[in-house]
């Protein structure tokens, strides 16, 4: 009988668990982590008409789900090579693990904002203030300041406000060579405009919409008053860069400058603003190094959060049984995730010779719902999602025949 090996008990990961198991796969879970649900456990927003995504809860019924089965999960499990002779062998902290199918979905990694005092105790990342308030509920502080402007900050914002953490304001990086886009109020517009299905009344939504079609960016960046605009009752300074995070042995307060349009800090304009912690937000990019070491080829999209390995629609990579889910294969929400595990536990299953005669029906439905997923997703952390992955599987067909 063959066996599956998920790397990843986050949403993608624990979705083809259980997905195969229910199809008579044997499959053992590993995670570094010592708790399944990877991130899912602190998620926490509104998906529209569907409600609140309560992370916690999806995570808690998918393990419940997986242990029912007779999935192994085994946390606390570091994996550190991966090799395919006859089948694939799986080097980790606790021995040596074989399967004829793997499947990578090892998520996404916050990519670090460097700030002068950004090393001081009460500087976070913005997924640790996450973790500590919807995981842990111990608020990071009493009062803070959100650095970054993207969907990860928007969201998390929104989390730690409806926990009663207070905010102070959402503002801009200082610019510096590896502030990049992020200290650029023309870009951050941008998004901001992209993720205007957050924002609370019906008219701030659709006036997003329209200005984000006119392309509005600009004139936005040039007109946005340096007090900010308040959503949430968080103000949102797309005018105001932090300077520097100021404290003798903790934070104590942070130095705003307003900056021009084109980010560049306005002399003269400096003040103090008191704060007790610091969430550092630049974004998410795929954690794909197991795929490198793996031997996996990769490409470079930015709509997909950088480098991740190439692959097809249906999740497989060019490598014989190894397959890729989730944030690995681009950054998306936690729903899409979900979709594109149970897409690959049906490519998986199909493969093993195990799902009988609709085994390709079951595959086409599950295209369709990953497509239906992200359609409909509230949020989108990239724009041009859709195009890219279209690109990169129109490329899969191309060269596949070849046998790269």
């Amino acid at each position: 009988m063959a066996h599956l090996i998920v790397i990843g008990a986050g949403p993608a990961g624990l979705s083809a668990a259980a997905s195969a198991a229910e199809q008579g796969l044997p499959v053992t879970v590993l995670d570094e982590f010592t708790e399944p649900g990877g991130r899912m456990p602190g998620q926490y927003h509104e998906e529209g008409s569907k409600g609140w995504w309560v992370g916690k809860h999806v995570s808690d019924e998918l393990v419940t789900r997986c242990v029912e089965l007779g999935v192994d999960i085994r946390c606390g499990v570091s994996v550190h090579g991966m090799e395919y002779t006859q089948t694939w062998e799986i080097s980790t902290s606790c021995g040596l693990f074989t399967a004829d199918y793997v499947l990578l979905a090892t998520g996404a990694a916050e990519i670090p904002v460097p700030l002068d005092g950004w090393t001081l105790p009460g500087v976070m990342s913005i997924g640790a203030a996450q973790v500590m308030t919807n995981v842990h509920y111990v608020k990071p502080g009493e009062r803070g300041i959100i650095v970054g402007m993207n969907v990860l900050s928007m969201a998390i914002a929104r989390e730690l406000s409806v926990a009663g953490v207070k905010v102070a304001a959402i503002t801009l990086p200082c610019a510096n060579p590896l502030a990049g886009t992020a200290a650029d109020p023309t870009a951050s517009a941008k998004l901001l405009l992209q993720l205007s299905g957050l924002a609370p009344a019906a008219w701030m939504r659709a006036g997003g919409k329209l200005a984000a079609a006119m392309r509005m960016e600009g004139l936005i960046a040039r007109c946005y008053p340096h007090r900010g605009f308040r959503l949430w009752d968080i103000p949102i300074r797309l005018r105001t860069a932090v300077l520097s995070v100021n404290g003798q042995d903790r934070v104590e307060s942070v130095t705003l400058v307003h900056v021009k349009p084109d980010g560049s800090p306005i002399p003269g304009s400096e003040r103090v603003e008191p704060a007790d912690f610091v969430a550092l937000s630049g974004g998410l990019y795929p954690l794909a190094e197991l795929a490198a070491v793996a031997g996996c080829k990769f490409v470079y999209s930015p709509e997909l959060g950088g480098h991740v390995p190439r692959h097809g629609e249906r999740m497989e990579t060019s490598l014989k049984g190894l397959y890729v889910a989730g944030n690995i294969t681009g950054i998306e929400s936690g729903l899409v995730a979900m979709a594109q595990g149970r897409l690959a536990a049906a490519s998986m299953i199909h493969a093993a010779g195990l799902s009988g005669a609709d085994g390709e029906q079951r595959i086409q439905e599950a295209i369709r719902e990953v497509h239906f997923t992200r359609k409909n997703a509230l949020i989108q952390f990239h724009p041009g999602i859709t195009e890219a992955r279209t690109q990169l599987y129109q490329q899969w067909g191309q060269t596949t025949g070849s046998g790269a």
